[in-house]
């Protein structure tokens, strides 16, 4: 009678905690669900977002792989830029549009739209290596341009290391343009310099500096 009493009191009292307990347990393993959930859904919604850019991507580098465009082609190729601009704004595969939006119109041989898509890279690309190269192929184009000033304004902005040795050429470029050979000497002797010590070789430079009639540096 005892161990049967036992029982019986062992039982109410899991029935008065459980009537005290079970709606917040409920409530915490509700909670606790849609937490997995939702967190499956964004990571769903996130992976779903990254196929979906790639596939433009993609689109957009079938498109600019032809030999030529013509202007509906052009067109289609700009309409995926901004597709992905619209809906993939801060992905990877937006900044790489740019670049392919900006060589797509250097060889249309509108150069005002080409500088505009290298613009919006330096401005707004969270990748220090992409605005960086971005940055050194609009200083390139507004030196073709003969705004050679401008092309070293540009240049003076943040590059990452791996592009220094780039960044030294084209300023070389720039100087030279300027009447200014010792500025240029100067920059085409750092670019060398920066090139060998990261065994980047940088082709052109040497012959630049020979043409000038500076010895081959070591």
């Amino acid at each position: 009678m005892a161990e049967m009493r036992s029982e019986e009191e062992q039982v109410e009292a899991l029935k008065r905690w459980w009537k005290e307990n079970g709606t917040s347990l409920i409530a915490g393993a509700a909670i606790a669900a849609a937490g997995v959930f939702g967190w499956k859904a964004w990571q769903d919604y996130q992976t779903g977002q990254a196929e979906a850019a790639s596939a433009t991507y993609q689109q957009l580098l079938t498109l600019s792989g032809q030999d030529s465009l013509d202007e509906g082609a052009r067109q289609q190729a700009e309409q995926l830029v901004s597709s992905l601009a619209e809906e993939h704004g801060d992905s990877l595969y937006t900044d790489l549009a740019r670049l392919l939006e900006a060589r797509l119109a250097v060889q249309a041989g509108d150069t005002d739209a080409a500088k505009t898509a290298l613009e919006a890279l330096v401005s707004d690309a969270e990748r220090p290596y992409l605005q960086g190269l971005a940055r050194l192929r609009l200083a390139r184009l507004q030196l073709a341009g003969d705004d050679a000033e401008t092309a070293l304004a540009t240049l003076d902005g943040e590059i990452p290391a791996p592009l220094a040795a780039q960044r030294a050429d084209i300023r070389g470029d720039a100087h030279l343009a300027l009447g200014d050979r010792e500025a240029a000497r100067k920059a085409w002797q750092e670019a060398l310099s920066l090139s060998q010590a990261s065994d980047q070789p940088l082709y052109g430079v040497q012959l630049k500096l020979d043409d000038l009639g500076v010895e081959e540096t070591s």
